[in-house]
């Protein structure tokens, strides 16, 4: 039988604050296990929450960022349940009244058309602890440090149709959160986490099938292999007309399974209900609309921008505003050196490279863009050649010293003078004969490897413009 595949996403993304939702603790990543805790977010009895109005400031950032009507009041609610990464039995969460409602993101589906996803809901929670499971599976531990972060949690509605479709709407989710400040979205440091719904109805039926909830998916990668995986066991199961349970599965990467953890629970099995010890929060609409104000520009808002107005390739366009940090530093680099497509060039090449291999990224980076300008303008004014250059930015990269101090220090100069160079030409035309004599017979491009030659011997300091005029002035004139 065919199948139409529905998933649904629900996001958690950690907000940028420097504590945490209700209590003062450092609301920063530590690997040492229950530093981060105090009587508040441990769940000690009589102690009573603080609300983190910075926490208040981000949600709504994020809301509108993903196009959300946003809830001039709403409220927090108590989520009840028991599990061991929850000290207080229940979750602070916003369950009755979010604070941002009916959003939407724009992504490409499987045919590369744009495709609307609508986001039902964006509302603040507290974060619960980290389980650490033993790889026997017979224990786990418990990390509580994570307890209590400010979280949003951004609910989809069932529109995504295929395990591509949910990896290019979480890609998309973490550019926009990046653009707005509202988080770093660390997949590795906990601080964007997924869990989908996914269900198969046969093809063209309205009538949604039972669903299953996957958790424990550390990246992308994981989103989409781990879906593909349940669509199959899904389809096994409804091909031998028995039904699917409604569970809530745990996603192990490394066997490429899923594991079940325990039944999934309805809505109505949390019990919520609105909390007494903290008071509605209330928005303004001349905070909401300050808020809409300072919005920055978004990758795909910029990405035009750079093709219109600086005339760069689309591809290009597309790689710089792939996160802000990358395109804030690109722009930074055209006040030192207004050259649109060289500065694109070298970002996307050379130090891209350099900030792979050391495993860096481009905030914090130590080659600033007043460095990119400095050794882009050494090369425009033919002090140093492009060859020199790479080896200038490798130095400057990992020194943290300026290209020209670098280029003093090193002896790199450029070798423009003619006089010096002609020497050299004259040795490296006497040395091959073969190759000068092709080149009088016709084939001009031995040319390149004699120029190769005398920039072997100046070790890549040579001009190569002023070595080409001098090796086709000496040959042709020796020629005649």
């Amino acid at each position: 039988m065919a199948y139409e595949i529905v998933i649904g996403l629900e996001v958690h993304v950690e907000l940028q604050t420097a504590s945490k939702l209700f209590c003062s603790c450092p609301n920063s990543f530590v690997s040492e296990a229950n530093k981060h805790t105090c009587p508040v977010c441990l769940g000690f009895p009589g102690a009573l929450p603080r609300l983190n109005r910075e926490a208040v400031k981000r949600a709504l950032t994020a809301s509108l960022a993903l196009n959300c009507q946003i809830a001039l009041t709403s409220y927090f609610d108590r989520k009840n349940y028991f599990y061991p990464d929850m000290p207080k039995g229940y979750q602070i969460s916003q369950f009755f009244e979010p604070i941002g409602r009916y959003g939407h993101l724009d992504i490409e589906d499987d045919r590369g058309d744009l495709k609307r996803i609508r986001i039902g809901r964006v509302h603040m929670e507290e974060d619960a602890g980290k389980l650490v499971h033993s790889p026997s599976g017979d224990g786990a531990m418990v990390d509580y440090n994570r307890a209590g972060v400010p979280l949003v949690e951004i609910v989809t509605e069932p529109d995504l149709c295929s395990p591509g479709e949910a990896r290019r709407y979480l890609e998309k989710l973490k550019a926009v959160l990046q653009y707005a400040r509202v988080s770093d979205c660390k997949m590795e440091e906990g601080s964007l986490r997924c869990d989908a719904n996914i269900s198969l109805r046969p093809a063209g039926s309205k009538v949604l099938g039972n669903k299953t909830e996957l958790k424990n998916m550390n990246s992308f990668k994981a989103v989409e292999q781990s879906l593909e995986h349940e669509i199959k066991r899904q389809r096994k199961i409804l091909d031998n007309n028995e039904q699917v349970l409604s569970q809530t599965l745990r996603w192990n990467e490394e066997s490429g399974t899923t594991i079940a953890m325990r039944g999934k629970l309805q809505a109505q099995d949390y019990r919520c209900f609105t909390d007494p010890e903290l008071t509605p929060v209330c928005l303004t609409d001349e905070e909401v609309e300050r808020a809409k104000t300072a919005l920055p520009e978004m990758a795909e808002e910029r990405a035009l921008r750079f093709v219109k107005e600086l005339g760069l390739p689309v591809y290009d366009a597309g790689v710089l505003t792939a996160t802000r940090d990358l395109a804030d530093y690109f722009e930074s680099c055209l006040k030192h050196f207004n050259n649109p497509k060289t500065v694109s060039n070298w970002v996307m090449g050379e130090l891209t490279a350099l900030l792979n291999s050391a495993g860096q990224e481009i905030k914090g980076c130590r080659f600033s863009p007043k460095f990119m300008g400095e050794l882009l303008e050494m090369i425009d004014e033919k002090v140093i050649s492009g060859k020199i250059a790479k080896d200038v930015l490798d130095k400057s990269f990992k020194s943290g010293k300026a290209p020209h101090e670098v280029v003093k220090d090193e002896g790199l100069l450029q070798i423009s003078d003619q006089s010096e160079l002609e020497t050299l030409v004259k040795k490296v035309i006497a040395g091959n004969p073969d190759s000068v004599e092709s080149y009088r017979g016709g084939k001009k491009k031995v040319i390149g490897f004699l120029v190769g030659q005398v920039m072997q011997e100046t070790k890549g300091k040579a001009n190569p413009q002023v070595v080409n005029e001098l090796l086709v002035k000496i040959i042709e004139e020796n020629g005649k």
